[in-house]
């Protein structure tokens, strides 16, 4: 599992092929991904926003950026973690993403980027 650590935060990524999602009509490629950030600082922080860097062999560079993640924008206390699961589609059967979080400190404002470590999304027939 990929793992990144920067400005107190771990971030640990876990990767699904959604074979049961592959729509056959249109060749995408469905992958689940389930991240778990955990505050290893001393500071109780606010996840803000996030930024993706997606890249598809077949279709090539994209970037998604937005507001918190699944709709949320989670605050961890120290030590806490928080779990969830999104997805991206690809029109090929590799690929790869990475980005970062801005987070927020809450008892000043002070906001700052933790990265999100490079995973790959690939077909598990193509790891031979």
């Amino acid at each position: 599992m990929p793992v990144a650590i920067s400005n107190d935060v771990k971030i640990t990524v876990e990767t699904f092929y959604q074979n049961d999602k592959v729509n056959n009509t249109d060749g995408n490629h469905m992958f689940a991904y389930r991240v778990t950030i955990e505050n290893k600082g001393e500071y109780t922080l606010k996840l803000i926003s996030r930024h993706w860097d997606i890249v598809d062999s077949f279709s090539g560079f994209s970037e998604v950026n937005g507001e918190g993640v699944v709709g949320q924008q989670p605050i961890l206390e120290p030590n806490e973690k928080y779990t969830y699961i999104s997805g991206c589609a690809l029109h090929s059967e590799f690929g790869k993403m990475s980005g970062f979080y801005t987070m927020q400190r809450q008892f000043d404002g002070k906001e700052f980027d933790v990265e999100i470590p490079e995973f790959q999304l690939i077909v598990p027939f193509k790891y031979n």
